[in-house]
């Protein structure tokens, strides 16, 4: 089971239950989750088979200073501001890449950051007009509501930001590494990366 199936299955766990125990394996994992992409990020530019351990180690007493404090402190905000924080630093560093490094990936990379971002901004709107928003449901047709369940489009935005993003990510080494990565649309709208093998120079 990777990382994105640990996410979804603690997701579906707090959504059934609603429960404080089920909500750690959806929020928390949120942290670890986002801790790998800031790896991968800063790693973009290395040679194959290194292994930073100094930022794995920092990343590792993030995500356990965060597990700890939470497990005390039970407040969701805590949670929201140091996943904030995750995401911030995956936007400079974004920002970075397609700035200065691979300026024709800014389309990608825009793309994937401002979806996300609004998914994170609708889930912040959710969280603190909520009751308003179950009252405003109340009173409008049931067609009209649902399109203001904010944290459900934070998990639909969110999940297709991350999923671009991934692919930024992934065409963003897979180029440092001299291989061909280009973007296919599977059946004109889904976005894929298919990577090819460097030339060999004779």
């Amino acid at each position: 089971m990777d990382w994105k199936s640990v996410v979804g299955l603690g997701s579906w766990c707090f959504h059934m239950t609603l429960q404080y125990e089920m909500q750690l394996l959806d929020e928390l994992p949120m942290i670890y989750s986002c801790c790998i992409f800031v790896y991968c990020m800063f790693e973009s530019f290395k040679a194959k088979n290194t292994v930073n351990y100094h930022l794995i180690f920092i990343l590792m007493l993030f995500s356990l200073i965060v597990t700890t404090v939470y497990l005390k402190v039970k407040e969701p905000v805590f949670h929201q501001v140091m996943y904030g924080l995750l995401v911030f630093t995956l936007v400079l560093r974004s920002i970075y890449i397609v700035t200065w490094v691979y300026p024709w990936l800014r389309g990608l990379g825009y793309t994937s950051l401002g979806i996300f971002l609004m998914g994170f901004f609708l889930w912040n709107v959710d969280n603190i007009f909520c009751e308003s928003l179950r009252s405003f449901r109340t009173k409008v047709p049931p067609f009209v509501g649902v399109f203001t369940q904010l944290h459900a489009w934070w998990h639909i935005l969110t999940g297709l930001g991350s999923y671009l993003h991934i692919l930024f990510s992934l065409y963003t080494r897979t180029l440092y590494l001299r291989y061909r990565p280009k973007v296919k649309f599977l059946f004109g709208i889904w976005p894929v990366i298919l990577v090819e093998p460097p030339k060999k120079h004779l």
